[in-house]
């Protein structure tokens, strides 16, 4: 099976590929707390340039997710942010690749370790105010970065490992809900069948991702919902993680993947928001819309980002004055969306 190619999309294809030759060290990064498109992403991508004999690592501003680490034939692939080792790997680096995001803030404490390092960027994300410079491969019409990343690898002509089969699986399969979004493509489908075809098991991959749970979840998820709050007029709905629940449950952000869907899957809701203290004086927004209104620009109000239909922020505030904030700026993008006349 071959897919059709994306034409536009092709001289970038090129042009990256002919960055990504030849280079002896290539650190790879993400945005922080990665998901499943970020983290398979890089093992994708990881495991072709090391089949290149290129020395490759991944340096994340935040762990490597403990539940996409099947992904990686060997853990020694990951250097932790605030090691020696990670310093010592971006110092010697002859490049950076940013994957699955598109500016500076968004890798946090990574920025500073690659700059002055020549950078490639592979995102499907709008482009912020502050992007990231240097050579570049975003396209907001891919379903996924994994998309991007499975047509550079089709575009050097391979060699395809199971490491790079099962990392652009993952994340097409993340990004696109399990083909459930708005922003699942033929040429997303075809990727995903020629992978199946090759080995991948989406029964293996669908109980690895979304049908095994620790208990820790469902005890914080049964926590959370008791806080769902509505305002159906405007047709928003939102939840808090509570702070002392989480504490002592000791959860981690992993445990928190698909709460923000439970408030936006009420009847008559069309977008949904979940809060979350993170520190003393800050606090995680994510918001998601049903696809009417756009949350995108609701998170960039707020210094965040991401995709008209699933975007957030980290906002400074304590969590009355943010919860507060946020619900109003979303019921202007609501009303703005002309959804209420």
């Amino acid at each position: 099976m071959t897919t059709k190619k994306n034409e536009p999309r092709s001289e970038s294809v090129k042009r990256v590929l002919n960055e990504l030759s030849g280079k002896d060290l290539v650190v790879l990064t993400t945005h922080k707390n990665a998901d499943g498109d970020g983290c398979g992403s890089q093992v994708a991508l990881a495991s072709w340039l090391r089949s290149q004999g290129t020395e490759t690592f991944i340096v994340n501003p935040t762990p490597f997710p403990q539940n996409f680490k099947f992904l990686l034939p060997d853990e020694s692939w990951i250097a932790e942010a605030d090691s020696p080792s990670a310093r010592q790997l971006c110092d010697g680096a002859d490049l950076a690749v940013v994957l699955d995001a598109g500016e500076n803030s968004r890798i946090g404490k990574i920025e500073p370790l690659i700059r002055g390092v020549p950078t490639v960027v592979i995102d499907h994300h709008p482009m912020g105010e502050n992007p990231i410079k240097g050579l570049s491969l975003r396209d907001t019409t891919a379903s996924s970065t994994g998309e991007l990343i499975y047509d550079l690898i089709e575009g050097a002509g391979g060699p395809w490992s199971k490491n790079s089969d099962l990392g652009v699986y993952v994340a097409v399969v993340s990004d696109t809900g399990s083909f459930r979004f708005g922003n699942t493509t033929p040429h997303s489908l075809r990727i995903a069948a020629e992978l199946v075809q090759r080995g991948v098991n989406p029964g293996r991959i669908y109980r690895r991702l979304f049908g095994s749970y620790h208990k820790t979840r469902l005890q914080l998820l049964q926590s959370s919902l008791t806080t769902l709050g509505l305002d159906e007029a405007h047709k928003i709905a939102w939840m808090v993680v509570a702070e002392r629940s989480y504490e002592a449950l000791g959860a981690t952000p992993e445990d928190l993947e698909g709460f923000v869907d439970y408030p936006r899957f009420i009847a008559g809701i069309e977008v949904g928001i979940l809060f979350r203290k993170v520190s003393r004086n800050s606090v995680k927004v994510s918001l998601r819309s049903n696809g009417l209104v756009n949350v995108n620009t609701v998170a960039r109000k707020f210094g965040g980002g991401g995709h008209n239909q699933a975007s957030g922020a980290l906002i400074k505030g304590s969590i009355e004055r943010v919860q507060q904030s946020v619900i109003e700026a979303v019921r202007e993008a609501v009303e703005f969306s002309g959804i209420l006349k």
